[in-house]
């Protein structure tokens, strides 16, 4: 019943059968873009997470026809950071974003975001979910550009540099985001490294760089030089991913590595 005028504690159920109450920290709220042509942002993640036993509640922060990437570009909509606080407050005046109410939300997973008031809103709304639960944690897609090309507008890389990457437990950018976000041009495994020491001193705790071109130019990215476990074709250029993790005392403190140790990739 789509109308149903009861609140009640969401559940899926899994291939066997078997319910799967959606916890706090099996709830999810997941706030990227919807394409009425393709799979990226909400119509790629929402269901994956559904299959995993997540509740995943919804806000898609564009409505576009297709994604940003065809050569005649895309017709739709951008949600402003108002309509964004609009809807998580009518969340919160029904108890959604409480324990007490639907369970509360353990996770945030932020995608491509269309404005900048937007994503001011979103830095917003990973506080107040954050003041619900302190241990949400919070996976930002950076979403930028690729190519060497912006998606968005360019406005966006200093709010995230310095409201939304502070808030982020885990990201996920491609290389032109990480060099967007740090100023370090990505040649090297040595490059991915310090750009990520950067990202760290943010505050991000794991970071997932989701690919990388190294330039077959004889460079150093001999492997076995650096901390990383990083799978490198031999021949042309080479692709790969790269991930580091740094812990912390707690997950909000002060982000001061602990004693003794120092960042490091696997």
């Amino acid at each position: 019943d789509m109308m149903d005028s009861s609140p009640s504690t969401a559940t899926n159920s899994n291939s066997s059968g078997d319910s799967i109450v959606a916890e706090g920290n099996k709830r999810v709220l997941s706030i990227q873009s919807h394409v009425v042509s393709g799979y990226v942002g909400n119509k790629a993640a929402v269901f994956p997470l559904q299959l995993l036993g997540y509740d995943v509640d919804v806000i898609n922060s564009v409505q576009f026809s297709n994604h940003t990437g065809y050569p005649f570009g895309w017709e739709g909509k951008v949600l402003d950071g108002s309509m964004l606080g609009t809807l998580v407050d009518g969340m919160e005046n029904n108890g959604l974003l409480s324990h007490d109410g639907g369970g509360g939300i353990g996770n945030i997973l932020t995608g491509y975001i269309g404005s900048e008031s937007f994503l001011r809103a979103v830095v917003s709304v990973v506080n107040k979910l954050k003041g619900y639960n302190s241990e949400c944690r919070y996976v930002c897609d950076p979403v930028l550009g690729d190519m060497g090309k912006f998606y968005v507008p360019e406005g966006l890389v200093d709010i995230y540099r310095k409201d939304v990457l502070p808030l982020a437990d885990v990201i996920t950018p491609n290389q032109f985001e990480v060099e967007q976000l740090t100023g370090i041009t990505i040649l090297s495994i040595q490059d991915a490294q310090r750009a990520c020491c950067i990202l760290h001193d943010l505050g991000v705790s794991v970071v997932l760089i989701t690919s990388i071109v190294f330039p077959n130019n004889g460079g150093s990215n001999d492997c076995n030089n650096a901390s990383t476990d990083l799978l490198m074709p031999t021949s042309n250029d080479s692709i790969g991913m790269f991930a580091s993790q740094r812990q912390y005392r707690s997950q909000r403190d002060s982000y001061q590595p602990l004693a003794g140790e120092q960042s490091e990739t696997e």
